[in-house]
């Protein structure tokens, strides 16, 4: 009430002298936001037209374009269509609620099980907006990912422009993300991946957080729905959570942040997994999940179990998953490429002078804290934001360095973290003060280098890298796969309706995208029942029998199966990770010598000797078609003994 009085006893006079700073913070804020929307209509720009150019999208045909939707994901888009074929909407949902047409001889929720939320969202859009008038259904779908894409660069010019006060921040740190666009986003491996849907709403999350933390701005409606879109788009998104949450706790533990705001996010987790809980059908890996169970247990008692996260399965399952390459441990390259475009550099600048500024926070708990942090102060760390953000990095950033696949979930952040400290004066200040400097005064230097600094940068990258990103644009590139055209023609000509094809997961999903068919499984790397059928029938690349093989085909209801050379006689740089090593490792046809792995079996592996057109073989296989990289074989439903 005293502030309000004094307000509404304020002269004309002194609301004049007001007018000019409240002009020039309205002026501030348009630009900024001007910058940030032109930030993310560009990179969206950039999206379709580079896709376009790589593809020859607009070129293409209909078959040709879903063959272009790459890294064994592209089923997805299968299930768009299937929405925009329905007689309506609510049909459409309730025949992949109960969808016997996917894997052969299961019927299955389609919805709950493969995560089929962003297509459903995105084809309720299409239908309601009455878009087939003006656009193919392929160009909506890839249209909203890309556009998705244009939200998650918004949030990260939003979040570094409220850490450091200047919208500068923001522009360098959306500049850094689209040069490290290879380890920043996997739109490059494969759209329709369900972390290119979510992790967007994950970006906007923080930067509303972050709000909260700076100035008590809680946007409690933005981070609710940030937060429920993030838990229901992806699967995984409970464990980003978890770590998210981890770094409130330690926040609220090291009295950096009160904790009725760490309440109030808490709140937030609990309703939005309450909600996607029953929205995902009850599904028993949210009553189970790390987030759930650290607000429950007081984040602490379960802390150490939960970070021992283990797959319940063993021998091929196993070694298949930690064979994939989001599981191995990050390259060089990767630190070699963010060096490059100057990010690691400042990056390590940034992290070293919040960290140890956030650490004399901690270690200084006994002093009265100043709640009004002024630049001449020089203690960044001081702030709840910036605590909040060194946190996170650091917890993402140990994950990234075991695991490759996270790193998609750090290096946006490194970008954004830099791209503010480098902006920021606070952070120069706390440098100067630690420094001691006497020859000039450190307030002015400070702005001066929080100015001349990412000027410098931004020039740099500019003259280094513009003209790549035009090359890229203008470059034609040709990326054809003749052999899969021809395959999906063939099955598409030849295959009778309520056929079941089997074949490794990626040619199945690529199957299942471009005709519909039932298949034996897909590549979906979280569901432990499709693996162990992929396990089954990918036998056809192991040292067994034809009797063998042809009992586990049959028992699959297949009538088709598709041998891939690349499989056959695959030669990688990592042996025990073929598919023809794992699964003699798993059968036990394996002999270790001298650190070498050789393999054993009286019989011999079956894609090469089926190629050979002898009997048994030919008694149970009839080879229907052929080409340079596929082979189809009928599985005859009647075994003839022809020798």
């Amino acid at each position: 009430m005293s502030a309000r009085r004094r307000r509404a006893r304020r002269s004309p006079a002194e609301r004049r002298q007001m007018l000019p700073g409240t002009l020039q913070r309205a002026v501030k804020l348009f630009f900024g936001c001007l910058a940030a929307v032109a930030c993310g209509a560009v990179y969206t720009g950039y999206l379709s037209t580079y896709h376009d150019r790589k593809f020859w999208f607009s070129n293409r045909q209909e078959l040709e374009r879903e063959i272009s939707l790459q890294g064994g994901s592209g089923f997805y888009y299968y299930y768009f269509k299937h929405m925009l074929s329905a007689p309506s909407f609510e049909m459409g949902v309730l025949e992949l609620t109960v969808d016997n047409r996917t894997i052969s001889g299961e019927t299955i929720n389609a919805v709950e099980r493969l995560s089929l939320y962003p297509e459903i969202i995105t084809a309720f859009v299409y239908r309601v907006t009455e878009s087939q008038d003006f656009m193919d259904p392929i160009c909506f779908y890839i249209g909203a990912v890309f556009c998705l894409q244009a939200l998650y660069v918004t949030a990260l010019f939003v979040t570094s422009w409220v850490m450091s006060g200047t919208w500068v921040a923001g522009m360098l740190a959306v500049a850094w993300f689209v040069i490290n666009k290879s380890d920043t986003t996997q739109l490059d491996q494969a759209i329709p991946l369900r972390e290119n849907w979510a992790l967007p709403y994950f970006s906007w999350q923080v930067a509303a957080l972050t709000g909260f933390l700076s100035n008590s701005l809680f946007c409690h409606l933005t981070v609710s729905a940030t937060t429920f879109s993030f838990l229901l788009l992806w699967e995984h998104s409970h464990y980003v959570l978890f770590v998210q949450a981890l770094c409130l706790l330690l926040l609220d533990a090291f009295d950096l942040v009160p904790t009725r705001k760490v309440v109030d996010v808490h709140r937030v987790y609990l309703s939005s997994l309450a909600l996607v809980y029953v929205i995902r059908f009850q599904s028993p890996s949210l009553l189970g999940c790390p987030l759930l169970c650290l607000l429950i247990a007081n984040f602490l008692s379960m802390f150490f179990d939960l970070l021992s996260i283990s797959i319940p399965c063993r021998d091929f399952v196993t070694n298949f998953l930690l064979c994939q390459d989001g599981f191995q441990s990050p390259s060089q390259e990767l630190f070699l490429r963010l060096t490059q475009a100057s990010v690691l550099p400042f990056y390590l600048l940034v992290l070293s002078v919040c960290l140890i500024s956030t650490l004399q926070t901690v270690y200084a708990r006994g002093q009265p804290m100043k709640t009004n942090l002024r630049l001449e102060d020089g203690r960044i760390g001081e702030q709840p934001e910036v605590a909040y953000h060194v946190i996170h990095t650091v917890l993402f950033g140990g994950l990234a360095m075991v695991s490759e696949g996270l790193k998609y979930l750090w290096t946006p952040h490194v970008c954004m973290l830099t791209a503010f400290g480098v902006c920021s004066p606070d952070l120069w200040m706390t440098v100067f003060r630690w420094l001691r400097l006497r020859s000039i005064h450190p307030v002015v230097l400070a702005l001066i280098l929080s100015t001349a600094v990412p000027t410098i940068i931004g020039f740099s990258l500019w003259r280094e890298y513009f003209p790549r990103v035009l090359g890229e644009l203008s470059e034609l590139q040709e990326i054809y796969d003749t052999d899969t055209v021809e395959l999906v023609t063939w099955i598409r000509s030849q295959a009778p309706p309520g056929t079941v094809f089997g074949g490794s997961p990626q040619v199945m999903g690529v199957v299942k995208l471009c005709t519909g068919l039932a298949v034996t499984s897909l590549p979906l790397y979280f569901d432990i029942r499709l693996l162990r059928r992929s396990e089954d029938t990918c036998q056809v690349y192991a040292r067994r029998s034809a009797e063998d093989v042809y009992k586990i085909l049959t028992s699959q209801k297949t009538n088709y199966v598709i041998l891939e050379d690349s499989l056959c006689n695959e030669y990688t740089h990592k042996p025990a990770c073929r598919m023809k090593d794992l699964l003699d490792i798993s059968n036990g046809h394996v002999v270790y010598d001298r650190g070498e792995i050789y393999s054993f079996s009286k019989h011999g592996r079956f894609c090469s000797e089926i190629k050979l057109n002898y009997s048994p073989y030919t008694n149970y296989f009839t080879r229907v078609f052929w080409n340079r990289a596929y082979h189809i074989y009928r599985v005859n439903a009647v075994i003839s003994f022809q020798y």
